[in-house]
């Protein structure tokens, strides 16, 4: 079972759990620029009443605390091994389904920015930190269904390049943001 955090969390109980879950994680992938997805990575059972080629399960979880010392925080972009799928294999949809997996790292990298660049707030830093994770959220969501939209699910190659060219820039522009793998 893969905890996420969602704003209703309440994030000293959701640090408690995190240590009892995370030894059992082994169908989790981190996002990593060395290691590219493959097919063998994609375990789950297809939807047969989905029309995509195959669909990517990626996660961008995050831990925060806090007190009188500050803040500090956790983020993980993950690869769901048992919630991804294919029913048609190239070389193509794969490399979209990376693409996918890459739009998360970025969205990942821009909440790091994000977290890095927040003034500390005790009094309000629960509701702050909140609202960066909903709007970064929102906005990967976002990406990946205008991702999918204008490239038409990998169908329409000059788009698909575009992206590839898109997603190979921001995530050099975000470079410096990669640390939160600490």
């Amino acid at each position: 079972m893969l905890l996420q955090f969602y704003p209703s969390m309440i994030p000293l109980l959701f640090l408690i759990l995190l240590p009892l879950i995370e030894p059992n994680q082994t169908h989790l992938i981190e996002w990593s620029n060395a290691r590219k997805l493959t097919w063998n990575d994609f375990q789950g059972k297809p939807n047969d009443e989905s029309d995509n080629a195959a669909l990517t399960s990626s996660n961008i979880n995050f831990q925060f605390g806090y007190g009188s010392a500050g803040f500090n925080y956790t983020i993980s972009c993950r690869f769901d091994k048992n919630q991804s799928w294919v029913k048609v294999k190239s070389d193509h949809v794969l490399a979209h389904e990376q693409g996918h997996f890459d739009i998360a790292e970025i969205h990942a990298r821009k909440l790091n920015k994000a977290l890095k660049e927040y003034k500390y707030n005790r009094n309000t830093v629960s509701q702050d930190v909140n609202k960066i994770y909903e709007d970064i959220m929102k906005k990967h969501h976002e990406t990946q269904s205008i991702y999918d939209k204008e490239t038409d699910h990998s169908r329409n190659s000059a788009k698909q390049e575009e992206w590839y060219k898109k997603i190979a820039n921001d995530l050099k522009s975000l470079e410096a943001y990669a640390d939160y793998k600490k």
